[in-house]
């Protein structure tokens, strides 16, 4: 039924297994995608909405190497807003409502105008290794189908135990079977394994809401888009969201099935997402408010199913009905199913390679949620790595690893691999110590021609990022060479309420004040004629802005990583017995001895490694 042997088999057709496949077969793989149900590639399991807080920066990137995700969230996008616009441009944030169903049927069509992918439905059982190198999986009607690398992609399906107050069941998402079998052959392998919770709201008929009693939220007045392709377009028509709160009776009325409650009897013992917490969570971690946020937000363009964000629970179906009946326009709600939690096997990622590849298992990447990550975008990026480095190790060519200072998707990566995490990880702009250069402005300038060069960014893609990048920084020196009129420059200050000046000078030292903006430069008449002259988009108006305003900080942050990437290419031998450093604590010893990091770099930002114990592997390393 199958070719001889695949080059690259993903396993799982979520985010990740979708950007997974995607990758290895755009760069000539020869890829086959197996998953439970076709009809659920890339579904939307949580909340219809791609990108957020630091999320939309790593869709950006997605977006930048190659991948999808940018341009199946723009194809299917009902509204976008670009968040935290009061700050810097580091936090600057792109975020889409998606439409549930079209996201779906779009990831599945580019899939399958994708050349070298082949697709499989059935439940993976188990994985073929000889002599400690996986050369393929075996599935539940016991078809062996050979593989050079594989990558696992199961989301929370590995033994998923889905739970509704009092009542659980096996499962891996409503309406769907768990997936058995994986989990044991993993163990047997000597992987270490844990169990991980997550949780979704109830959906409800948005003909039973009084959205009259809610505060309307729309998408921005001019909206953009996440691909940088010419492939989409922004939105000309957008749909609103809306907004509502809990209340005292709402929180009296969920305690009364706290009793019932598998997260407080003891049924629910794995660890939920810290910053994504369930209402019943939140009303007991956070007794002193008497009112948390509900956003309202449609599922599609056509669909009256409604997603009632901020109210993830796994309470009993009757009390998850009664309190939402006392909600603010909720009055009338009628539900089409109701809010449960699922706890799922993950295995803790310290386990492997900045690649994603196992160190146990030759040829065996993971990506997604068996890392312990939540999120569709994170899932997605660790997808892309994953398949990537499965097709480069396919083709004998070097392995793809992106560094802190050059992407979310490296952070995201980096802290997985040398700290692990013990709660579902979550990506925020915080992560990031490099955040003023990793903005999402700029994805396709630091990420596209590395992605290029490995041959899965088109030679398109390539010369269109080199074109922007061009015309940025001619305009950037633009400004630095051209002088302005004093008197000219004065008028537009005084509508910024900016301080005068009294003589001529550059623009640039103008452009740099806070206060003005491209549009206040524009009234100058050599800005203006530039523009047109040479024809710039809004997105090199974005850039040179960016670059203008905030130079000073993006020198520093440069200058900063410049000098602690010194420590990344201090290589640490792969056989490094740490043993032998009786100077280093004992601690640090048997962390660096498990986690063996590839770098001092690496090795420094390892949970339980402090400074002195870098000191010493340094003296021993000759440095």
């Amino acid at each position: 039924m199958f070719e001889s042997e695949y080059d690259v088999i993903v396993v799982g057709a979520g985010h990740a297994g979708s950007e997974a496949a995607a990758a290895a077969a755009n760069m000539g793989c020869s890829t086959l995608l197996i998953t439970m149900n076709l009809q659920n590639i890339a579904q939307m399991s949580c909340n219809p909405a791609m990108g957020g807080i630091a999320k939309g920066q790593i869709v950006r990137e997605i977006d930048a190497l190659g991948g999808y995700s940018g341009i199946v969230s723009d194809t299917s996008a009902i509204q976008f807003k670009m968040l935290n616009k009061s700050k810097g441009p580091a936090m600057w944030s792109p975020r889409v409502q998606s439409d549930r169903m079209r996201f779906a049927e779009d990831w599945r069509l580019k899939l399958e105008q994708t050349p070298n992918l082949d697709f499989y439905q059935e439940m993976v059982a188990g994985l073929i290794v000889e002599k400690d190198k996986l050369v393929g999986v075996r599935t539940s009607l016991g078809l062996e189908v050979r593989g050079k690398t594989v990558v696992l992609t199961n989301g929370t399906f590995l033994n998923g135990l889905i739970h509704i107050g009092e009542k659980q069941f096996g499962g891996g998402r409503a309406g769907e079977r768990a997936a058995t079998g994986i989990t044991a052959d993993l163990l047997n392998l000597g992987f270490e394994s844990g169990r991980m919770k997550t949780g979704t709201p109830p959906r409800v008929d948005g003909r039973s809401l009084d959205y009259s009693k809610m505060t309307e939220q729309p998408g921005d007045d001019i909206p953009w888009k996440f691909s940088y392709s010419d492939i989409t377009k922004p939105l000309e028509k957008q749909r609103s969201c809306y907004m509502t709160y809990t209340s005292p009776e709402v929180h009296d009325l969920l305690r009364e099935g706290f009793d019932r409650s598998p997260m407080f009897n003891g049924r629910i013992q794995s660890i939920g997402p810290r910053y994504c917490p369930s209402i019943e969570d939140k009303i007991n971690r956070f007794a002193d408010k008497d009112r948390h946020q509900m956003f309202i937000e449609p599922e599609g363009w056509n669909t009256v199913e409604v997603y009632v964000n901020g109210f993830s629970t796994s309470l009993p179906e009757d009390v998850q009905f009664k309190a939402l009946r006392s909600v603010v326009g909720f009055e009338k709600v009628k539900f089409f199913r109701p809010g449960y939690a699922i706890e799922y096997d993950y295995f803790p990622p310290t386990q492997l390679k900045h690649t994603l590849e196992t160190k146990l298992v030759d040829g065996l990447f993971f990506a997604g949620q068996i890392n312990g990550t939540t999120g569709y975008e994170e899932a997605a990026s660790q997808g892309l790595i994953a398949g990537v480095n499965a097709a480069l190790k396919v083709k004998e060519q070097d392995e793809f690893i992106l560094k802190r200072d050059e992407a979310y998707i490296g952070v995201l990566i980096d802290d997985l691999i040398t700290k692990g995490t013990e709660e579902p990880y979550r990506m925020f702009t915080s992560r990031a110590e490099y955040r003023t250069l990793l903005r999402q402005d700029n994805a396709d300038f630091r990420l596209t021609g590395k992605s290029f060069e490995i041959g899965l960014a088109s030679e398109e893609r390539y010369n269109k990022m080199l074109d922007k990048k061009d015309k940025s920084e001619s305009f950037v020196d633009f400004f630095k060479n051209t002088s302005y009129d004093w008197k000219e420059a004065n008028e537009i200050l005084k509508e910024n309420n900016s301080a005068t000046v009294k003589q001529n000078d550059k623009l640039f030292k103008l452009f740099s004040r806070p206060q003005i903006t491209m549009d206040d430069v524009r009234q100058f008449n050599d800005v203006e004629n530039y523009i047109q002259e040479h024809n710039l988009d809004t997105e090199v108006l974005e850039q040179t802005e960016v670059q203008v305003k905030y130079a000073g900080y993006i020198e520093k942050e440069k200058n900063n990583a410049d000098k602690l990437q010194r420590l990344e290419y201090v290589k640490i031998p792969s056989d490094f017995d740490y043993s032998q450093l009786k100077s280093m604590s004992y601690e640090a010893r048997e962390k660096l001895q498990e986690i063996q990091p590839r770098t001092v770099s690496q090795a420094s930002r390892v949970s339980g490694v402090n400074p002195a114990d870098i000191s010493v592997l340094l003296v021993y390393l000759g440095r």
